[in-house]
């Protein structure tokens, strides 16, 4: 037998950890109220982060449950992000507490901030998601933002939360527009995985980007039925898509399946005080669309002209964002969105997980532009890339590609 060494040109190579999902998923109607014999089997000092309006919604339902199972409570609010002073705060609180578990619930920066409190405390933690506007309930991934909303960076956590209790009774009390946005950040699931790891040949990458066209498929054939029937089954199908299917994604293609240009747009436009009243689904469904526009304009790409297309009639159906008037950003300054597009193209950006370079201002062209009639649109080298840069002109505070 021939012994290969350690140092063997054919010995494999080692790829990062992956941390591909939740310990256990629960999923069903009702599931809050018996949560306490579940969580008894976790810890037994759980603190509660959320929302202050969250704590108050779910505590009828939440405490008796783990009062009955004899659990000691405590509740912290996370203000208004998963910031670093929020975080400190919360440690403060697990602390007095001498908590042994973490309990998220809420929205997205509600699960981050548990997550990211319980990973650096070394705790395990529960994420009870109110809404499906993302799949954060899922990740090993923490957003961290500054105390005024703008995206900073993001913490890479050492494992997937150890129990996912979604509820669609309480998923159901959010607002519809929660799910609309839930779908556009999902669906950007595919457009950046197919992009940033389509021409990949290894197994659990080919995977993932396979199930980001099934997630996909999925919301175009179901979410305009989802939203006319909430509760129905349509309807569920569609939240396991974008709180579950769509954390899959992540989990068995790792960072590589994750984030491109859309969310990139996103981190950007979290620097404009004027998009805060935005979620950032909403944020980042426009960013798909910036994201195909950059591939017609850098690479005059049809197949990204016909995507948009195809884009723009499904946003329209749902009422998602299309352009940055459509996201509350009509009055916004060329200085202003320069600050966005130079945040989004950053070093370390994910935007660069693009095959071709961008600049700051291809982005701004491509922000200004996400509804330019494909019949508008010039491919002089058919769908092989250009070098053709992309124009723009400031006049009166404008962009005009």
């Amino acid at each position: 037998m021939t012994r290969l060494s350690p140092q063997s040109a054919s010995s494999p190579a080692i790829f990062p950890s992956l941390m591909v999902a939740p310990a256990r998923i629960m999923r069903g109607a009702g599931l809050l109220a018996e949560a306490g014999s579940i969580l008894a089997q976790i810890g037994q000092r759980p603190l509660i982060i959320g929302g202050d309006r969250t704590l108050a919604l779910v505590a009828p339902d939440l405490h008796p449950s783990l009062v009955q199972q004899g659990l000691a409570i405590a509740e912290a609010a996370y203000g208004d992000d998963c910031s670093e002073s929020a975080l400190a705060h919360l440690h403060q609180a697990r602390e007095q507490h001498q908590a042994d578990v973490i309990l998220g619930v809420g929205g997205g920066k509600a699960l981050d901030a548990a997550k990211l409190v319980a990973h650096q405390a070394r705790l395990p933690v529960v994420t009870i998601p109110t809404s499906a506007a993302t799949c954060a309930a899922w990740t090993a991934l923490s957003n961290v933002y500054s105390d005024q909303g703008a995206f900073l960076y993001d913490v890479s956590l050492d494992r997937c939360p150890d129990l996912l209790l979604l509820d669609y009774d309480l998923v159901q009390t959010a607002p519809r527009r929660t799910l609309v946005a839930g779908i556009g950040d999902a669906i950007a699931k595919w457009y950046e995985a197919s992009v940033s790891s389509g021409h990949s040949q290894q197994t659990l990458i080919v995977a993932a980007v396979q199930q980001a066209r099934v997630l996909r498929d999925l919301l175009f054939q179901k979410s305009a039925a989802a939203l006319e029937n909430p509760g129905g089954e349509e309807w569920r199908d569609v939240v396991d898509a974008t709180v579950l299917l769509a954390g899959v994604i992540g989990g068995i293609g790792g960072a590589q399946c994750r984030t491109v240009a859309a969310h990139a747009v996103h981190n950007g436009l979290t620097h404009l005080l004027q998009s805060h009243g935005t979620l950032h689904g909403e944020k980042v469904a426009f960013g798909i669309l910036v994201q195909l526009r950059l591939e017609e304009l850098v690479q005059g790409s049809r197949l990204a002209a016909s995507a948009r297309q195809q884009l723009q009639q499904f946003y329209s159906t749902l009422g998602l964002p299309q352009t940055l008037d459509d996201l509350g950003l009509e009055s916004i300054t060329i200085a202003d969105l320069r600050q966005a597009a130079e945040v989004a193209c950053a070093e370390a950006s994910d935007i660069h997980h693009l095959p071709f370079t961008v600049t700051p201002d291809q982005l701004m062209a491509a922000m200004v532009s996400t509804t330019t009639p494909i019949s508008e649109v010039r491919h002089p080298e058919g769908d092989r890339p250009t070098t053709d840069q992309p124009r723009y002109t400031e006049q009166e505070g404008q962009l005009w590609v």
